[in-house]
C-alpha cells in the first residue's frame, strides 16, 4: 500500500509520516528531500514554485513510489500535493494509493512555522500555499489541532480498516 500524507507547509506531514512509518514498519519518503537545488533556492528566497518547477520533482516521486510498489513494499510519502493535478501525477501508474489530508487553520500553521528551525521553506510562502490548495475529494481528513502522536494514531486506525 502507498500512503501519501499531504497538506500545506508546516502542517506536520513529515512528523506524522515518521510516526506512521514507525507504527507500520514502512519506509517514509519525504518529498522535500527530492527537490532540485534550484527549487530549494527559490523557496528559501520566498518565491513560489511554478508547475514547470514541480513536474520533474513530481515525476521523480512517482517513480520512487512505483518502484516501491513493484517490489511489493508499502511506503509513505510526505508531500504537499496541493493541487489535484499534482495528486494525479503522483499516483499515476500506482495500483493502490491512499491519501491523508492534514488540515489546519492558517494561524495555527503560521505559529508552527515561526517556531521551526533549519527548514528551507520560507514562512512567507504559507499564504500562497493556502491560495493554491485544492482540498482532495477522497482522502482521510485529519484536523491537525492535536499532538502529532494522536494524529498518527488516527491514521494508523484508518489504515487498519
Amino acid at each position: 500500500m502507498i500512503v501519501i500524507v499531504m497538506g500545506v507547509t508546516g502542517v506536520g506531514k513529515t512528523t506524522v509520516g515518521q510516526l506512521v512509518a514507525a507504527g507500520t514498519g514502512w519506509t517514509l519518503y519525504d518529498a522535500d528531500a527530492y527537490h532540485s537545488p534550484a527549487n530549494v533556492e527559490k523557496m528559501r528566497a520566498g518565491i513560489p514554485l511554478t508547475d514547470d518547477d514541480r513536474w520533474p520533482w513530481l515525476d521523480r516521486l512517482n517513480a520512487l513510489l512505483r518502484e516501491a510498489e513493484s517490489r511489493g513494499e508499502s511506503a509513505i510519502l510526505a508531500c504537499s500535493a496541493l493541487k489535484q493535478r499534482y495528486r494525479d501525477r503522483l499516483q499515476r501508474g500506482l495500483q493502490s494509493a491512499r491519501w491523508v489530508y492534514l488540515k489546519g487553520d492558517i494561524e495555527l500553521i503560521r505559529s508552527r512555522l515561526h517556531k521551526r528551525k533549519g527548514h528551507y521553506m520560507n514562512p512567507a510562502l504559507l499564504q500562497s500555499q493556502f491560495d493554491a490548495l485544492e482540498p482532495p475529494g477522497e482522502a482521510l481528513l485529519i484536523d491537525v489541532n492535536d499532538e502529532p502522536a494522536a494524529l498518527a494514531q488516527q491514521v494508523l486506525a484508518a489504515l487498519a480498516t
